[in-house]
């Protein structure tokens, strides 16, 4: 074999390796989460751009939604807490905002809005009844798991539409882990929890949707998260950042279809979901879902 012919045939030999290498291979943590049923959901003001008074709302559609998520973390082998609903608070069902809740102590919330006010009382008597024993009633606006995300190394925390920028030194006094602000710019991403997901929380790894965040913000997250998975403005429009990972199956929304290659590639189960009329209340799978971290 010529030297010509051995060097093509060791380059082919080391192609076809990257070509079958297997992806990463990944383990689902059981989570426990905190839920509330949509059994008094309903649009009649608007808080956010996605909610409008004018669209009606098919309330047993969204109680169909809302129970096969419920049903399908269940059926991954996760615990699902439940919270009950109040029929003066018709956004309760989106329990990611009421708490931030790491190692069992739990940051209640002060959401930025008379109409939810009262939901983060009813969060923190659960907590209470439920054997919760550190529990901070905040200082400063914080809506919950809406504006912080929890990795081994940070807590990512929002701020620009709800949440103060001040509650991010309370939390990180409160927790003991730095926090790192964020900036949000576009208005229909208010919440980071619609603009960034933490895909493996042990491994610091992150999926975001740059055009929510400022230039500052953007470039601090470049190089705190360099490997990120980068979400298209339409996967980002469909709400697919809005969604929740065990590490190893990501439940988005069912629209973010060009999000789906892209995690598979990475190792990950995507698992889309329906809650289409959930979204007229401007949430999805993330929104529904606060997770418990004991």
């Amino acid at each position: 074999m010529s030297s010509r012919t051995d060097r093509a045939f060791h380059r082919s030999a080391a192609e076809a390796a990257v070509r079958e290498e297997p992806a990463l291979t990944r383990d689902a943590t059981p989570r426990r989460y905190l839920m509330c049923a949509p059994d008094h959901f309903r649009v009649t003001y608007s808080i956010n751009p996605w909610m409008d008074p004018s669209k009606p709302v098919d309330l047993p559609l969204a109680m169909t939604q809302w129970e096969d998520l419920r049903d399908r973390y269940r059926a991954l082998g996760h615990t699902v807490e439940l919270l009950t609903p109040r029929p003066d608070l018709p956004d309760m069902v989106f329990a990611a905002n009421g708490a931030t809740v790491i190692d069992g102590r739990v940051l209640g919330a002060l959401f930025a809005y008379q109409e939810r006010y009262a939901e983060a009382g009813e969060h923190r008597d659960w907590f209470r009844a439920n054997g919760f024993t550190e529990i901070r009633e905040p200082d400063h606006v914080n809506e919950g798991e809406g504006d912080f995300a929890v990795t081994s190394t940070y807590l990512l925390a929002g701020r620009g539409f709800r949440s103060s920028p001040l509650s991010h030194d309370e939390a990180q006094e409160f927790f003991g882990r730095p926090v790192i602000g964020l900036d949000l710019v576009d208005p229909r991403y208010y919440h980071l929890d619609t603009a960034l997901c933490v895909l493996d929380e042990a491994a610091d790894e992150i999926m975001y949707y740059p055009g929510a965040f400022s230039p500052g913000s953007r470039s601090v997250l470049a190089r705190l998260f360099p490997d990120a998975l980068i979400a298209r403005e339409p996967d980002a429009a469909a709400f697919g950042l809005n969604a929740v990972s065990d590490g190893l199956h990501v439940l988005l929304p069912q629209a973010a279809t060009g999000l789906f290659d892209p995690l598979r590639d990475r190792g990950f189960d995507p698992v889309p979901m329906d809650l289409g009329e959930l979204l007229k209340g401007g949430g999805s799978v993330k929104c529904c879902t606060q997770e418990l971290r004991l």
